[in-house]
């Protein structure tokens, strides 16, 4: 399979002009990880002129990441490097055909099964790169990622299989080597004007981090599971059951500058979680706009949570949690600069699989998340930047985050104490005979703030530590 994968890698890089758009995805855009081209193929004749017709698509990818500790506790860095190739037909009778395979290698890297000495915790950051699951691996690291077949109907698609999503609560993910991919079959409804109808059910999940495809229930647990709400340490991993997810989303934008979105996802037997969002843009003149958003979510639990022995349930039985947040803001061509807050309230813990994705929260700033906590109250200031030819983007984020007690486990499910975060981002799309290429650069410090009562592990990879990613994409 290896050498399969080379022969494909030079024959693609040969034939196939290149291509290359933003690397950032937020959770409302259609993911673009292999950049396909934009393009539509007529429908073919035949099978065979189908896949003759069809598309090639490839993603290599270079990530250093080096997380430092407070002093005393362990370092830790990474060098992974990656690539992969997507293939899919040219339409036949409206369907198409696609398929992806990915390799990563660690090129030199900590090594990931030693503990850190004073917390016997381990590596938080750089293993994710690889295979969470197998820390000794450095090789080899193969993942079938996409393989599912799709029917077209005007503007529409439906798509069954393997398959890659971008939901407000199942998503690619704020990036290391691949995304979180799904199994199942996903409705792309285009034919309302100004109004877009996803609807989808799931049986699969491939987290980020992972080399397979898991059932819904399996899923849960792969990453930390924390504690439960009475302090014990939580067993939910390999013993929740469930029949897959319901998904339905609608985005509405039918009112001038208004963006409305709803999304509802029914996780059978566990939980239910429900999402309301307004976007609004007011214009101040030609050049500039006025930011404002609101955003809700409600969950509850279903059944038992997953488990009739609570002591082995996701979401404790009768449980619930809620959560509100704003955004204030002003937009000009090359500025955009926000104020956000978000609130979760003490009702109880928000819970999101963090396998599945990323908190979908206003506040949200990479390389940490606030899923697991109740009565927290966040706020952060965004300011990007992005030059007329949109090849450069920067961002400056400063984020403070109050939570609860990291004693009081029925609110703290990860033992996390409130912390200041800033992160500074830099994005560049090389243009002339590099063009294809794209480079990231993010740092992120976290100052601790909250009382630890002098545990190291209430700080060991969670706050007064910073984080240097480095991160080089070719696509074509």
């Amino acid at each position: 399979m290896k050498k399969f994968l080379t022969i494909i890698y030079i024959i693609i890089t040969s034939l196939f002009s290149i291509n290359t758009k933003a690397q950032h995805q937020e959770v409302s855009e259609k993911p673009t990880v292999w950049k396909e081209k934009d393009d539509e193929k007529i429908d073919s004749t035949s099978i065979l002129n189908a896949f003759k017709n069809g598309n090639f698509s490839g993603h290599f990818r270079y990530f250093f990441m080096n997380t430092n500790n407070e002093k005393g506790l362990t370092d830790y860095y990474a060098n992974a490097l990656g690539g992969g190739v997507k293939f899919e037909t040219a339409k036949f009778h409206n369907f198409q055909f696609g398929v992806s395979g990915y390799y990563i290698f660690n090129i030199g890297s900590s090594d990931f099964t030693k503990k850190d000495s004073i917390t016997n915790a381990s590596n938080r950051y750089e293993i994710a790169l690889f295979d969470i699951q197998n820390p000794s691996k450095k090789d080899n690291l193969s993942r079938l990622e996409e393989l599912y077949l799709k029917y077209n109907y005007k503007n529409s698609t439906i798509t069954l299989g393997k398959q890659l999503l971008n939901t407000s609560f199942i998503n690619l993910q704020d990036g290391r080597m691949r995304p979180t991919e799904v199994d199942g079959i996903w409705i792309d409804f285009n034919e309302l004007e100004k109004t877009k109808i996803n609807v989808g059910y799931l049986y699969g999940i491939s987290p980020r981090s992972t080399m397979q495809y898991f059932s819904v229930g399996e899923s849960i647990g792969i990453y930390s599971t924390g504690v439960n709400p009475d302090g014990t340490k939580s067993d939910y991993a390999g013993n929740l059951k469930s029949n897959g997810i319901i998904i339905v989303g609608i985005q509405n934008e039918s009112i001038q500058n208004l963006k409305t979105l709803l999304w509802d996802q029914y996780v059978e037997n566990i939980f239910n979680t429900a999402l309301f969002q307004m976007d609004y843009k007011y214009p101040l003149n030609s050049n500039s706009k006025l930011l404002f958003g609101f955003q809700t979510i409600y969950q509850n639990a279903l059944n038992f949570g997953g488990n009739q022995n609570q002591s082995k349930t996701y979401f404790e039985k009768n449980g619930s949690s809620q959560t509100f947040g704003g955004r204030l803001g002003w937009q000009n061509k090359t500025l955009e600069l926000t104020l956000n807050y978000n609130r979760i309230t003490a009702k109880g813990r928000y819970l999101m699989p963090r396998e599945w994705g990323r908190d979908p929260f206003y506040t949200f700033m990479p390389r940490e998340r606030n899923e697991g906590f109740g009565d927290v109250h966040a706020v952060t200031t965004k300011l990007q930047y992005t030059n007329p030819k949109k090849t450069f983007k920067s961002n400056l984020a400063v984020g403070y985050f109050d939570l609860p007690d990291v004693k009081n486990a029925a609110l703290n499910k990860y033992g996390l104490p409130s912390y200041l975060q800033t992160n500074l981002d830099f994005r560049y799309e090389f243009q002339g005979f590099l063009k294809g290429f794209d480079a990231q650069v993010l740092y992120v410090h976290k100052f601790n703030v909250g009382e630890t009562y002098g545990n190291k592990n209430y700080i060991f990879n969670k706050t007064n530590m910073s984080t240097v990613n480095f991160i080089l994409n070719f696509n074509f």
